[in-house]
């Protein structure tokens, strides 16, 4: 072995010692809604309906309540918390079919407020029929949340440029895995996506339901495909917006992913700046446009680029591009970065505009507070490999092929340091009719994504929103055909006859 894997190595097995000894593994499919008698008390709870203290909420009509669930499920008479719902009541109690839950992705987003959205881009018909249940799940928001405590805000980086800059990332990946194990001890194995599944099912009962439907973006159709599995006879209505494959959740096939997928809509990018040259200055060709970012992510991998107080590197720049190729409404916002960056880097004295600064208060200082809840709940939903050189060996080999993406899309994150996984992961495949809404070029959950969730549903639906690159469809990007998919299903419960492919309105 030679230095630099034996400094890996020591790295792995210092943080595997500090982050401490494995749960067991003992999870069984839960595939009857009946409650055990130690549950009922969950299930049978009475909700208090209050203001929920939130302007937008408050003024959509919505009110809060917490719904008191188990910390780990397999003791319920021990320790409780509570998951904060808000509710939007059905505008026709006449025509009332039920509730719809929700979850806007992350893992770790806060959904108290996701149906204000939603609701807006629904039919009247559909309102009318439907108490939409916005959520924090447990480890957000009002929900019990996690917090690491940790120096810089996500727990997803680029490994960098080199070697030695890998080792940099190891390291700080595994403080990250430590720190969370010091802060939140014992609690951290309880928050994942089964446990979250079983908190939708109480939540259903104690909002007096059989069933419940449920609309979920992002990570909130993996929760949705989960919940399928565990209840399947408690789920009526499934929409699962931008869809995570089963198969590829977790910190390192689902990331994977997102490196072609990321360096592909960057060529769409550098194709749409290179018609822009005059206002650019990165080139008139993708290539040289390429070549300009590639060149500015190893300046600042050689010298920090300051960005008025902050200071970009490169396990941080391809980071800060990641978060705007999402929607290519947003093209110019990735131009005006790079063109920021560059100037800085030239030596010119710029400001972050208010998007930039906000982005960097997250990643760089942790601030209003860090993302570490989206990490607790992916290392504690599926383990990963735990080798260093397992993940450099992966990163390498992308190079080639994802030269800005690739170190991101492979490196080593948290999940590497962390106690394994107290439950296995679920295994979905089951035939609950479910609708899947999927463009062709999402960035973060890929199409290839979206055929693997319309595979482990198979009394599901999959429209296509053709050629067009955005991640979360509906009440993000209009379009008829897939609203009309999206609202009839909710309004009748009828599906498309067959898959069905959606061209862009625009």
């Amino acid at each position: 072995m030679n230095k630099r894997n034996t400094v890996l190595a020591g790295l792995a097995a210092t943080a595997a010692v500090a982050v401490g000894a494995a749960f067991a593994l003992h999870a069984t499919e839960t595939r009857s809604s009946a409650p055990s008698e130690a549950l009922d008390r969950y299930y049978g709870q009475t909700l208090t309906w209050q203001p929920c203290h939130e302007p937008d909420l408050d003024q959509a009509g919505a009110q809060c309540t917490d719904v008191t669930v188990p910390l780990d499920y397999g003791k319920p008479q021990g320790q409780t918390i509570t998951v904060a719902i808000s509710r939007i009541p059905a505008t026709d109690p006449k025509l009332r079919h039920g509730v719809i839950l929700s979850n806007p992705g992350g893992p770790g987003g806060s959904g108290l407020d996701y149906m204000i959205g939603v609701g807006k881009a629904m039919t009247p018909d559909v309102r009318a029929r439907y108490d939409l249940i916005g959520m924090d799940p447990r480890g957000v928001g009002r929900s019990a949340a996690v917090n690491c405590q940790w120096p810089t805000g996500f727990g997803l980086q680029s490994a960098g440029i080199d070697a030695a800059k890998y080792a940099e990332s190891v390291a700080t990946q595994s403080d990250l895995a430590r720190r969370c194990a010091a802060a939140e001890g014992d609690r951290l194995p309880y928050f994942t996506t089964r446990n979250t599944a079983r908190d939708m099912d109480v939540i259903r009962g104690a909002l007096g339901e059989q069933r419940i439907s449920y609309m979920g973006t992002s990570y909130g159709t993996y929760l949705g495909a989960v919940f399928t599995q565990m209840f399947p006879e408690r789920s009526d209505r499934i929409v699962l917006d931008s869809a995570v494959d089963p198969i590829r959740y977790g910190a390192v096939g689902m990331v994977q992913d997102m490196g072609a997928a990321n360096e592909a809509a960057l060529d769409t990018w550098a194709d749409w700046t290179a018609l822009r040259d005059s206002e650019y200055h990165f080139g008139s060709t993708r290539e040289q446009v390429r070549g300009a970012v590639v060149n500015l992510i190893h300046r600042a991998a050689a010298q920090p680029i300051r960005v008025g107080d902050n200071t970009v590197d490169d396990h941080l720049l391809p980071m800060l591009l990641f978060m705007r190729l999402d929607d290519q409404r947003r093209f110019d916002t990735v131009a005006a970065l790079v063109r920021t960056l560059t100037d800085a880097a030239d030596g010119r004295a710029v400001e972050p505009d208010p998007n930039l600064q906000s982005a960097l208060d997250v990643l760089v200082r942790s601030q209003p507070r860090d993302k570490s809840e989206q990490m607790a709940i992916m290392c504690g939903d599926v383990g990963v490999p735990r080798d260093p050189a397992w993940y450099r060996a992966n990163i390498e080999a992308s190079r080639p092929t994802e030269p800005v993406f690739g170190a991101f899309a492979n490196n080593i994150t948290p999940c590497a340091f962390w106690a394994p996984p107290a439950e296995s992961p679920t295994v979905v495949h089951n035939s609950v009719p479910a609708l899947i809404i999927q463009s062709t070029g999402d960035t973060r959950t890929t199409y290839a994504n979206a055929e693997g969730m319309h595979r482990a549903l198979t009394a599901s639906r999959l429209v296509t929103l053709d050629n067009v690159a955005i991640h979360s469809i509906f009440d993000r990007w209009p379009n008829s055909c897939v609203d009309a998919a999206v609202n009839t299903y909710f309004r009748d419960g009828t599906l498309p006859a067959s898959d069905l492919t959606c061209r862009d309105d625009g």
